[in-house]
């Protein structure tokens, strides 16, 4: 049981990640001309784009971590119960 319970964690964790990861490469940023003048608004925009690029980057990131936890408990539980049976 407790097997099934890791890896499936382990699994959500991936996909969750993955999504994520999906979601942060998903948008872009519109290209500015050189032509162009940047005013306040232009640069808001950018900044609030690369930081909504970070936060799903760190959620990512956070997933991933708690995939490998759930995978190393996994090796963890069948070294200790296999050894102790």
């Amino acid at each position: 049981m407790l097997y099934h319970l890791l890896d499936l964690a382990a699994i959500v964790s991936s996909l969750l990640a993955a999504g994520l990861w999906y979601q942060a490469g998903a948008r872009t940023i519109r290209r500015v001309s050189r032509f162009e003048t940047l005013d306040h608004a232009d640069l808001n925009r950018m900044v609030v784009a690369m930081n909504r690029s970070a936060i799903l980057n760190r959620r990512a990131a956070l997933a991933s971590a708690a995939a490998a936890i759930c995978i190393a408990l996994r090796f963890a539980a069948s070294l200790v119960l296999d050894a102790s049976s």
